[in-house]
């Protein structure tokens, strides 16, 4: 009897055009509890919608359909995370409640309800645990701590700080869901076709007249973005060149999400069994190359580079003179010129973009130096002649969790990348091997080009950290597909 209702209802949500909620595999009493706790939410929402402006209630159908099919299963979750995170980073919902929560707020508590739910119903759920997993809490520890040091905490503040701490025990919902090698491939071909859509859109705007590409992006303002004009040049000078934007409004924080997806996208290319065709990801790699090169981001460029000289030493040698014989060909681009002139400006220490970087180290190491352990914490520095702010992810984590916090990071990479490496001696998949490699070249690119920048842990860009750790999670869910399969996983 059970099973005849069960299938009705199905049939009943079919017919009405709703998402299938079996995908959980929950029982019929979960799947109506996520309906009603949708429902509710939805209409609470719209009803507040209707009574702020005619316009947002229209979007009350949109939002339901949207919250069923987030909470159909984690997967939507994961795929409308990377979307998000590389499309729309900045989106805010206007509900003026206040603060706008934004659409990467809404997805990752989609995903932690789901997650969660699945955790307290279902018995065969649990929580892995390991030495990565530990130094992660650890970090999080250290972050609240530091955070209950802050002075100064305002309500922009507490909400940012509260982000990143979703974000980051996002890396054990990552660790703790991707158990199977089909969602695994999945999520590592949108992460691709998602960079590659956004180096479209960064490429369009880039090449439009300067006009219409601001009047485009300006229409984005009834997503909390920005207005005004908000196409970057180098130097914030319009005599000089360009720099593609995207939708990400900071042009190193667009470079430094193409660069993690990029080492990625190379990974796929000399994969034997990769998880898009290469017709696909040829393409995707070079708008992702040309769009970075218009980033004009030095950072996000050495990190690439290196995540590219890992991926040739560990892969194969003869992959060094590919990419030595793709960077030649690349110099013959007019924006290539430009791009090497700004480099050697940065090199030689001549520009001004690199001149007040090197005040902000000077600038770091004094407040490092007056607090030590564990930082000034998230908010305004408490001594007038000092700020807190600096452009390299290890001296922003120093300044607000101190040394303590620097070097839990630092040891959560050295045992990311202990335990990368030494998987991949024992991988036997040549595939999940190819995909393994492009993770840990997509997290060694982001920690080269943070010694530039700051934006993989910064309150201010949740989503370049949200992706940051979901390429760590799955790098070691990578690892956890491998060893719970004897086929593709060498005895030691």
């Amino acid at each position: 009897m059970n099973s005849i209702r069960e299938r009705l209802v199905l049939k009943a949500l079919n017919l009405t055009g709703l998402p299938d909620l079996s995908g959980l595999g929950a029982t019929g009493a979960r799947r109506w509890l996520l309906v009603a706790v949708c429902l509710i939410v939805g209409l609470a929402a719209g009803a507040l919608a209707a009574a702020t402006s005619p316009l947002l209630a229209l979007a009350l159908p949109v939002a339901l359909v949207g919250g069923l099919v987030l909470l159909s299963e984690l997967q939507m979750s994961l795929l409308a995370l990377i979307g998000v995170a590389y499309l729309l980073p900045s989106a805010a919902i206007p509900l003026r409640l206040g603060f706008n929560p934004t659409l990467l707020d809404v997805v990752l508590l989609a995903f932690f309800f789901v997650w969660l739910v699945r955790l307290a119903t279902d018995p065969a759920e649990g929580l892995s645990g390991g030495l990565l997993d530990g130094l992660v809490l650890v970090f999080i520890g250290l972050a609240c701590t530091s955070f209950l040091l802050s002075t100064g905490v305002t309500q922009d503040i507490l909400r940012r700080f509260a982000e990143i701490i979703l974000v980051l025990f996002f890396y054990f919902g990552v660790v703790n869901t991707v158990h199977t090698r089909q969602l695994l491939e999945r999520l590592v071909a949108a992460i691709i076709l998602a960079a590659a859509a956004a180096a479209v859109i960064g490429l369009v705007l880039y090449f439009l007249p300067h006009d219409l590409a601001n009047r485009l992006l300006n229409t984005l303002r009834i997503l909390n973005y920005p207005t005004g004009w908000v196409l970057r040049f180098i130097n914030n000078d319009q005599a000089l060149a360009q720099r593609a934007i995207a939708t990400s409004v900071d042009p190193n924080v667009l470079g430094g999400v193409l660069a993690m997806a990029a080492a990625l996208t190379t990974g796929q290319l000399f994969s034997p069994r990769p998880v898009l065709r290469r017709a696909i990801l040829l393409p995707a790699w070079g708008v992702m190359l040309l769009c970075l090169l218009l980033t004009y981001s030095r950072g996000s460029w050495i990190g690439l580079a290196a995540g590219l000289l890992f991926i040739a030493t560990l892969k194969e040698r003869r992959l060094w003179v590919l990419f030595l014989a793709l960077g030649v060909a690349v110099l013959f681009l007019p924006q290539a010129q430009a791009f090497l002139a700004h480099l050697s400006t940065g090199v030689q220490m001549q520009d001004r973009a690199t001149q007040m970087r090197l005040g902000e180290y000077k600038d770091a190491f004094k407040l490092i130096a007056q607090f030590p352990w564990f930082g000034i914490g998230f908010a305004a520095a408490p001594v007038i002649d000092l700020y807190r702010g600096v452009s390299s992810v290890y001296l922003l984590i120093a300044e607000e969790m101190g040394l303590l916090g620097l070097g839990t990071y630092l040891a959560i990479m050295a045992v990311f990348f202990w335990q990368g490496l030494r998987g991949l001696g024992r991988l036997a998949d040549a595939g999940l091997k190819s995909i393994l490699i492009g993770l840990l070249a997509a997290v060694l690119s982001a920690l080269v080009a943070g010694v530039l920048d700051h934006h993989f842990l910064d309150i201010n860009f949740p989503h370049v950290a949200a992706l940051f750790w979901l390429n760590v999670g799955l790098g070691v869910a990578t690892l956890r597909v491998a060893g719970s399969c004897q086929q593709i996983w060498r005895a030691d």
